[in-house]
């Protein structure tokens, strides 16, 4: 019940997805993203400095996941790696880009029917999905970087470049992956977000100034708001960490879907 309650809650919320991040997820989760209608990015647990020995290990882990999850119908993205994690020096090490590529083209020779994105957020090579991070809170800031496609492939939010290695954009879909990331203290919880709410007021203000750029975009063809619930020192979650919503259901789902501009 209270896997299904929180697919409810996200289905409530208007959104159709969700980015499993930093986790392989329990197959009884995949197996209600099945069920009830949900798409699922599956992403690895990510090492913190490359070497050999890592890589091996990765590789073998990686295999092992996607043979597990292959069948549920839910998983629309493979994502074995996101921001660099375990690549720190990808920008120029050939070793370490030949490490990203290998696991993108694996994963393509395991599975040819799904999109494989092999470096979330910055530091693209091979990838079936321009995929950025992105915690400008500023609508202005966001407005004038996706308003084309030149505007967000140059830019660097995160103090790195969008592709590496001699790669570049080469029409992929474009999806802020990571985005929001608003505070808000609802409970005895310390913690942190990427911007922060002084009241139910301020968040509602915020969370607007984020997700209407990217509705307006004539580019952007997804995103993905950080996110679902406060968890551990994070606390910029639209639910707190015992689900309950820090604003009213319906102004999410109305803001998340554009009907509250």
């Amino acid at each position: 019940m209270t896997i299904r309650k929180d697919i409810e809650f996200i289905k409530a919320m208007g959104f159709n997805g969700v980015r499993i991040h930093q986790k392989v997820e329990d197959p009884r989760f995949l197996y209600w993203y099945d069920k009830m209608g949900i798409l699922a990015w599956v992403e690895m647990a990510n090492a913190l400095d490359f070497s050999e020995d890592y890589a091996k290990k990765m590789v073998n882990e990686w295999q092992e996941i996607i043979e597990r999850d292959y069948n549920h119908p839910c998983i629309i993205v493979w994502v074995p790696m996101n921001e660099s994690w375990g690549i720190p020096k990808v920008k120029d090490d050939p070793q370490q880009q030949n490490h990203a590529l290998a696991l993108y083209h694996i994963t393509k020779a395991l599975d040819p029917t799904r999109l494989v994105v092999s470096n979330d957020g910055w530091e693209q090579l091979k990838t079936d999905l321009c995929t950025i991070h992105d915690y400008a809170f500023s609508s202005e800031i966001l407005e004038e970087r996706y308003k084309n496609v030149e505007n967000a492939c140059s830019a660097i939010p995160w103090t790195k470049k969008i592709y590496v290695g001699g790669f570049k954009y080469s029409g992929e879909p474009i999806l802020v992956s990571e985005f929001g990331g608003i505070a808000l203290k609802k409970s005895e919880q310390e913690g942190w977000g990427y911007s922060g709410a002084k009241d139910e007021e301020d968040f509602i203000e915020r969370l607007k100034n984020v997700v209407n750029p990217l509705l307006k975009s004539p580019i952007v063809q997804g995103f993905c708001y950080t996110q679902f619930t406060d968890v551990m020192q994070e606390i910029n979650g639209l639910l707190t960490e015992n689900r309950e919503p820090k604003i009213p259901i319906d102004q999410i789902n109305s803001i998340v879907n554009g009907s509250d501009r």
